[in-house]
């Protein structure tokens, strides 16, 4: 047995063990603590089925945004953090194990019998992403192959948003996310943290979006650490919540999609059709919508954990 096999046999258990206790945990922060733990695993997972920028979103998003997410919703319940001691009915949880089993068993009944060697147009998107000019064959994809998906997957995001902005009162819309009154002085480790990690998180997020075109990185492993770096200064006091009726910020959150679909319909009369790049212009083009979609997915996501309007703007 290699010492990477046993590696992986750890990680999966360990995964499986967090899984677990996500669902059985009684107690709320208990159960956001192990998702986020869980997020975590899930990125190293990634990185042992190479795939690293699966890995980078998975870690920025799974272990970090939606961790941060999920606390404020848990801080939210305040009383009902606590699950009620009731159980379902035995049927009916022998009902939900026998559908939990067999969904698990097809599932891997359709990855071990799989044929050998499996399906796959690896060979025919390899052979066309000279055309794009990319050298990153997953920025190939998500920008060339599967541009409407990824346009949509940031319209949706936006839609999120406005979906959480709409649980405002009516006397707060337009205003700015976070209670009234003063807020309480931050731990002056989460001070310095704010004030040490941005300018840092800054320059790793362009890098990621500028190496995204050659290798493992984009514009939505950049906005996310950009969207970090924001909520961490919002949590320190060091940046106040921006009103949601600031223009300046709803142009942010549209530009990405905004600057995506407008090259998309320039395909029609530059390449022949809908989202298609002409040959010598594509990288720059794909670059150019990246770099608009990080100012967009950072936005969203930062303002998703800032939740919805709570008071008036100033």
């Amino acid at each position: 047995m290699s010492v990477a096999w046993a590696f992986d046999a750890i990680l999966a258990g360990t995964v499986l063990g967090v899984a677990a206790w996500i669902v059985v945990a009684r107690e709320t922060f208990a159960a956001v603590a192990g998702f986020i733990a869980y997020g975590l695993l899930l990125a190293l997972v990634w990185v042992r089925l190479a795939a690293p920028d699966v890995a980078l979103t998975e870690a920025a998003i799974g272990g970090g945004v939606t961790g941060v997410l999920l606390l404020g919703a848990a801080a939210r319940l305040r009383g009902g953090a606590t699950v009620p001691d009731v159980w379902p009915a035995a049927p009916l949880r022998l009902v939900a194990g026998a559908l939990c089993t067999v969904i698990a068993a097809a599932l891997a009944a359709v990855v071990l019998l799989l044929p050998e060697p499996a399906p796959t147009l690896a060979p025919q998107a390899a052979a066309a992403l000279p055309a794009t000019g990319l050298g990153n064959p997953v920025t190939g994809v998500l920008m060339a192959y599967r541009a409407l998906d990824t346009l949509l997957e940031k319209v949706v995001l936006v839609l999120a948003l406005i979906g959480v902005w709409s649980l405002a009162q009516d006397a707060s819309w337009g205003g700015v996310p976070g209670p009234q009154g003063r807020a309480a002085r931050a731990p002056d480790a989460l001070v310095f943290l704010a004030r040490l990690l941005p300018p840092v998180g800054i320059v790793v997020a362009v890098y990621l979006l500028w190496l995204g075109a050659d290798e493992p990185g984009g514009a939505f492993q950049g906005g996310a650490l950009l969207a970090a770096m924001w909520i961490l200064m919002m949590m320190a006091g060091l940046a106040a919540s921006p009103a949601v009726s600031d223009r300046r910020l709803r142009l942010a959150l549209v530009v990405g999609p905004a600057v995506f679909l407008a090259i998309g319909l320039a395909g029609f009369f530059s390449a022949g059709a809908f989202l298609a790049y002409p040959e010598p212009w594509a990288k720059p083009l794909i670059v150019l919508v990246e770099a608009a979609k990080i100012v967009s997915v950072a936005a969203a996501l930062a303002l998703l954990v800032a939740g919805p309007p709570q008071r008036s703007p100033r």
